[in-house]
């Protein structure tokens, strides 16, 4: 069965993060490579973190084509913990607007389109446990 276009936007959606987490990391490595970082342990976890974020990214965006809730409950954990991020940037002076708009704006469609395949998907588990049922 083709998945629908909701489903594959919010795989898009996922993708694309995972693939800017990836440009990202891969930017603080020439930084530390270059001698730019104050320190190299948290240097390394840092890029070590952004890593498994991006890698957890792109297997959500499979799970979510894939139709398999894990790729769902874990994309939206990840959009709401980008909310939370892009809120707590709200204190720091100057104000980053490029950075809460660019975090929060795709969080908040990631939510709203995992939402929705939540709800497709549960009640498309209902149907099926309703016609299993009726056959019995």
């Amino acid at each position: 069965m083709r998945p629908s276009t909701l489903t594959i936007a919010a795989a898009v959606l996922l993708a694309l993060e995972s693939a800017v987490l990836l440009v990202l990391t891969l930017i603080e490595v020439f930084d530390l490579s270059s001698g730019d970082a104050s320190s190299l342990p948290s240097g390394l976890g840092l890029i070590g973190l952004s890593a498994v974020g991006a890698t957890g990214l792109a297997v959500f965006a499979f799970g979510v084509l894939r139709g398999r809730s894990y790729g769902r409950s874990g994309g939206m954990v990840v959009q709401i913990l980008a909310v939370a991020v892009a809120f707590s940037a709200l204190s720091v002076r100057p104000f980053p607007v490029v950075f809460v708009l660019s975090l929060l704006i795709p969080a908040v469609a990631g939510i709203v389109m995992l939402f929705l395949l939540s709800r497709q998907a549960g009640a498309e588990a209902r149907r099926i446990a309703d016609a299993d049922a009726d056959e019995d």
